[in-house]
């Protein structure tokens, strides 16, 4: 059993649906969603907040009209993975805006970055200035997006609660 579904019931569960759903929802509609008073519901998010399950609140912005709608993957191979240098990459790769996720992989790669930006000329001028000043980069292979068909940060919440 998970952690989550240790201390969460399913009141819980519904107010994070809703909030991951729409983290602009009032107060009061997200009371009346889940059966609560509007004083309830706000503690329960206030609770949910300070446990560490919700871990703040942003806008989505629209990319196309941001210039931003060109996306590409990229594996980083490090030259080595020692935990300095894991360090090193880890902590310089979160100061570049246009890399918009980073994951540590296992395989035949060390790392998974995907970026946003204007177009394959921007990319061009990011892989030389930015990727390939990363410390420690030994080799990259990059996979620019033809077509987005989905990109959400909503995951499936547990069902089972207490």
């Amino acid at each position: 059993m998970s952690a989550a579904s240790l201390t969460l019931d399913r009141i819980d569960i519904k107010i994070l649906d809703i909030l991951q759903k729409d983290g602009r929802i009032s107060n009061i509609k997200l009371a009346e969603a889940v059966n609560l008073s509007a004083t309830a519901a706000l503690a329960r998010v206030q609770k949910l907040t300070n446990e560490g399950f919700i871990l703040g609140f942003e806008a989505k912005l629209n990319p196309v009209l941001l210039d931003a709608n060109f996306v590409v993957f990229v594996e980083i191979l490090l030259d080595k993975t020692t935990p300095h240098v894991l360090e090193d990459f880890s902590e310089a790769v979160v100061e570049y805006p246009e890399i918009v996720a980073c994951h540590m992989i296992s395989g035949g790669f060390d790392f998974l970055v995907k970026i946003r930006c204007q177009n394959m000329e921007d990319f061009r001028r990011i892989s030389g200035q930015t990727l390939w000043q990363l410390p420690g980069v030994k080799e990259t292979r990059s996979y620019p997006v033809m077509e987005v068909i989905k990109d959400s940060s909503q995951f499936k919440l547990p069902q089972k609660v207490k």
